[in-house]
């Protein structure tokens, strides 16, 4: 059998989301004529569940053994969700395609229908630090409390009482089916999401042959989805975050011209920078660069010195 004819081994996390994510993908290349493996690889984010991200060392807390896969040549491509990705791809590897991006808003979950975060003495869980520090902003009345694991298993404390409700993003809720359970959208222009929210991203090693890379980027990758990305991913390379730092993205692309909004806020909600810039298309990596700098310039490196120190 030729390289091109073997089937695209696809590798990816065990949970049910990102099993969902993964057959999304399988299915696109089926139509496109592909056959499809599936390799189900667990990672350090999916094993310790104990403690909150920033204490495990975030930095491809989710990726790290996918990656390793990559470059074993035991797996072609894995799929990863886009928020989930270091700011850095290591060298030998690369982002071959962002697919089309679902609802990028953060959405309050509850048993409650008639649930409101205007509540007083409300537990709210979440595992991500930008979230947390965004309802100490918005909402100083709630108690954030840390929630990890997959969807089910979060629902699950949910349902438990552990909390009132807890934060997830649209994206994952969407594709599980529990709508019914969304009391809130929360608005992109207080509550930004994390760079990447609500896309598929495909990462390859760069030594996968070429025949092989064309077409898989053919099948997935959306065009418009994957500039906004690219100006998103290096805004967060310019600010050196990653899941367990506050900082927050979120492009746009209108005709030939890309607009990003974003910032940083400090762990108790006090203090948030904020920006917006807008750049044609094909300057979409520079527009990253320079809305980062213009946030850490505006005191955005006090804000990240200061978490740093309190982590230390």
């Amino acid at each position: 059998m030729s390289e091109n004819n073997k089937p695209i081994r696809i590798g990816t996390r065990g949970s049910r989301l990102a099993l969902w994510q993964t057959h999304f993908v399988a299915e696109k290349l089926r139509g496109a004529g592909l056959e499809v493996e599936i390799e189900i690889i667990n990672t350090k984010g999916d094993i310790v569940l104990d403690r909150s991200l920033d204490k495990i060392g975030a930095k491809g807390v989710f990726t790290e053994e996918l990656e390793e896969g990559l470059r074993a040549n035991t797996i072609d491509i894995a799929v990863h969700s886009a928020k989930d990705l270091q700011s850095q791809i290591p060298e030998d590897l690369e982002i071959l395609a962002f697919m089309e991006r679902e609802q990028v808003n953060d959405v309050v979950i509850s048993f409650d229908s008639q649930f409101s975060l205007e509540k007083e003495q409300i537990v709210v869980g979440t595992s991500s630090t930008r979230r947390r520090a965004l309802l100490s902003r918005y909402y100083p009345n709630v108690i954030a409390a840390e929630c990890r694991g997959n969807l089910q298993t979060r629902l699950q404390k949910l349902k438990d009482g552990q909390y009132d409700a807890i934060l997830l993003a649209y994206a994952g809720v969407h594709r599980m089916q529990y709508n019914h359970l969304i009391t809130e959208f929360l608005p992109t222009d207080k509550f930004v999401p994390a760079a990447g929210q609500g896309s598929i991203a495909i990462e390859c090693a760069k030594s996968l042959p070429l025949p092989r890379k064309e077409a898989l980027k053919a099948c997935l990758d959306h065009e418009e989805t994957h500039f906004c990305l690219l100006a998103e991913r290096s805004f967060l390379r310019t600010m050196e975050g990653g899941c367990s730092i506050p900082s927050f993205a979120l492009a746009t692309k209108a005709g030939n011209e890309v607009s990003i909004t974003g910032g940083v806020v400090s762990l108790d909600g006090q203090q948030m920078i904020t920006d917006t810039l807008t750049a044609p298309s094909d300057e979409v990596i520079a527009l990253g660069e320079r809305l980062g700098n213009n946030i850490l310039q505006m005191g955005g490196d006090k804000i990240l010195a200061d978490i740093r120190a309190a982590r230390a």
